[in-house]
């Protein structure tokens, strides 16, 4: 009878550790830092970024010419960004958004936003 519980008991323990654990990544998946998107030569850098829902993607404008950031399903339009000027937007649900620069409508880019 002691060896069943001393078992039943491990395995409890074990269980636990096992919840903890994965709720110790998940906090860690929601707190994940920005994923960066570069402005440079006129260009989106990466063109394309894959990443879980609640992710926030940052823009930085490294342009010496003014950009915008603008969802072409109109879910969001930065300001003018100058050089060295940034814009987040937090993406929550699955889908693909593409979006443009607005002063210059030939930058394009995609976020393609998947449960991992």
């Amino acid at each position: 009878m002691d060896r069943l519980r001393s078992k039943a008991s491990r395995t409890q323990v074990f269980a636990v550790s096992i919840a903890g654990f994965v709720l110790a990544a998940m906090a860690q998946l929601a707190s994940a830092a920005p994923v960066q998107v570069d402005i440079r030569k006129f260009a989106f850098s990466p063109q394309e970024v894959t990443i879980p829902p609640g992710t926030t993607v940052r823009w930085i404008n490294d342009d010496e010419t003014p950009h915008t950031i603008a969802a072409e399903n109109a879910g969001f339009t930065s300001p003018g960004l100058d050089t060295g000027d940034g814009y987040e937007h937090t993406f929550d649900k699955e889908g693909d958004v593409t979006y443009f620069c607005s002063v210059h409508p030939f930058m394009k880019g995609v976020v393609h936003i998947r449960k991992p």
